[in-house]
C-alpha cells in the first residue's frame, strides 16, 4: 500500500525558511515523478515543483523557482522541498504527490495518482 507522509510544516515569520519532507513507502518509487503542490484557502491546488526519482530531472512553478528547491534522498525514500525567503502568500497546505507514469513537466494535480495528507505552512507578516 503506497503511503506518502508529509512533515515539516509550521508557523514562521516572513523571510524565514522551512524544509518539508515527504516520506514514501509501500513500493519502489524509482520510476516515479514526485511532486509538491499547495492549496490556499478558497483557491485551487497549484503546482510547486516536481522531480523524477531516477534521473533528478526537475520542474518548478516559474514564480517559485528562485526560492524553492526540490530534492530527494534515495536511501531515506524521502523527497524534500526547501523553501527560502517565505512570504505570507506562501501560506497553504502543502501536499506531496507521486505517479510512475508522469514526467516532471506534468503540473496538473488531477494527473497524479498518489497523494499525502498535507502539511500546513503558515507565514506571518
Amino acid at each position: 500500500q503506497v503511503q506518502l507522509v508529509e512533515s515539516g510544516g509550521g508557523l514562521v515569520q516572513a523571510g524565514a525558511s522551512l524544509r518539508l519532507s515527504c516520506s514514501a513507502s509501500g513500493r519502489t518509487f524509482r520510476s516515479d515523478t514526485m511532486a509538491w503542490f499547495r492549496q490556499a484557502p478558497g483557491k485551487e491546488r497549484e503546482f510547486v515543483a516536481a522531480i523524477k526519482w531516477y534521473n533528478f530531472n526537475t520542474n518548478y512553478a516559474y514564480s517559485l523557482k528562485d526560492r524553492f528547491t526540490i530534492s530527494r534522498d534515495n536511501a531515506k525514500n524521502t523527497v524534500y522541498l526547501q523553501m527560502n525567503s517565505l512570504k505570507p502568500e506562501d501560506t497553504a497546505v502543502y501536499y506531496c504527490a507521486a505517479d510512475p507514469a508522469l514526467t516532471p513537466a506534468t503540473t496538473e494535480a488531477h494527473e497524479y495518482h498518489y497523494w499525502g495528507q498535507g502539511t500546513q505552512v503558515t507565514v506571518s507578516s
